[in-house]
Order: structure tokens, then sequence, then C-alpha cells
């Protein structure tokens, strides 16, 4: 049943998810995705088909810790209820619902936002991985972790990042303002932090490949910015695989909550 012609009420929702054996957010003809997932559960208590809409689309075996995605339901719930309700139908599945808000319909999880933060996770040690395993990227080399937040550096700002975007990217421009890349070391563990507006399809994983490529001395950080300024795909380094990344925030400038 579609519900396009019928009052509806809005909710904002944060969500996390195991993206490994899942073809990503949007849903398609072949696979599981976090979308289907979620319109399957909430079919089940709202008797409704209805869609959701996230703040990013993330790809095939990209995870999240605080995804927001919106959804119109035909009737109103308290908010608590549509999260407990989705949740419960969620059981067994790698999407769970943190939080549950309802909203005006100005809100927009994907138009509304003002900054997105996305994390890479390198785990870098000779050991394999166990309990981590499709949660990093695992790199028994050594990587020199300052020398590689050196470099990033470079990457911050505003310019065209034709290298560091997919073929299949669908964004009108390459050019985008990238606010944050740092790069700092925990023991083992390397974490890579970016945010901006909006980032093109691969983009977050371009530049952690091309920056393993320096924290392992294959490119200097000169080469680096040559990449950059090349805008051209031809002139990337690796693009690093999606088990390490994360979507973990994203920020919205208004208070669009409705009062229960």
């Amino acid at each position: 049943m579609n519900i396009s012609d019928a009052p509806v009420y809005r909710y904002k929702l944060t969500l996390e998810f195991f993206g490994t054996g899942l073809v990503g957010w949007q849903k398609q003809n072949v696979g599981r995705s976090v979308q289907g997932i979620l319109a399957e559960a909430a079919k089940k208590f709202c008797h409704h088909d209805v869609t959701f809409h996230a703040a990013g689309r993330t790809d095939a075996g990209v995870h999240a810790l605080g995804m927001v995605c919106h959804v119109d339901l035909p009737q109103e719930y308290p908010a608590y209820k549509v999260m407990d309700a989705l949740n419960y139908h969620l059981k067994w599945q790698p999407v769970s619902v943190l939080a549950s808000t309802r909203v005006s319909e100005e809100f927009q999880a994907r138009f509304s936002a003002t900054k997105r933060h996305y994390r890479y996770h390198i785990i870098n040690r000779r050991a394999p991985l166990t309990f981590q395993t499709d949660r990093a990227w695992h790199v028994k080399f050594p990587l020199d972790a300052d020398l590689m937040h050196e470099a990033a550096q470079l990457l911050v700002g505003h310019h065209d990042f034709t290298t560091f975007r997919s073929v299949e990217c669908q964004s009108q421009s390459p050019i985008k303002t990238l606010d944050q890349l740092d790069v700092w070391r925990e023991g083992e563990n390397i974490y890579i932090d970016t945010s901006a507006r909006s980032f093109l399809h691969h983009q977050v994983r371009s530049m952690v490949g091309s920056l393993y490529y320096v924290g392992r001395g294959k490119w200097t950080k000169r080469q680096l910015q040559q990449s950059l300024e090349a805008c051209n795909r031809t002139a990337l380094a690796h693009n690093a695989p999606p088990d390490g990344l994360y979507f973990v925030s994203v920020d919205y400038p208004e208070d669009f909550e409705i009062e229960e």
C-alpha cells in the first residue's frame, strides 16, 4: 500500500549497522541492504510500505556508528515506540535503531545535513585479525602514522578531488571542501578521522589508500600532492577496502524536533 496521499508523520532515526554481507545502504535488485532491512521491519508493525532516507549512501561492507535517516509513517506513534518496534523486528539483523525523534516535515536526513563525519580504522600488526575481522583493514607492514598525518593536511581544504572519486560517482562536481583529515595511532590501531559537508563516492577510501602508500614509504608527500593535482583517477595510489570505514555521525543546523 502506498501512503503518499495520506497524512504522514516524520521520524528521525539514528542507526548503527554492521555492513559486512550487505550491499550498502541503498536497496538493490540483488542482495540485502540497510534500507531494505528497515523497510521490511517497518512494514511488520505499521503495515505499510515506507521508504527510509539516509544522510549518506554507504557502500557494500561499510559500517555505521551513527547514521541518521528519516521515514514518514502513516500514523503518529511515540518516538520511543517507533524505536522499540523497529528493533523488535530487527532481531538477528545487523542493524539497530539507537534513537528516534519526531521531527517536522522540513527535516531531510540528507539535505538538512551540514557536516558528515567518518572514521577509518587500520590495525597495523603482523598477526592476522580474529575479533576485528571485517571491522578493520589489517596492514601487516609498518606504517608511519605521523607522516600519514602530515601528508593528510595537503588534502584539507577546497580542492578538485577527481583523483579520489569513483568512476561511478554521480555527484555533479568533483570540487569539495574537506574540513578535517587527521591520522593518529593508539598502539597497533591507526585511526583516520575526516569531516566535510559532503563526500564523493569512494573519496574517503581513496584518500586512506593513498595515505597508506605514504605511511609505507611508497610515496612522498610531494607524490600525494601531485596525485591530487592530476585530477585523474588513474593517478590514485590505492582504494582502501570497505572493512575499516565507519559513518560516525552527522550534524544539522536546526532543531527540527517536535515535542510529544
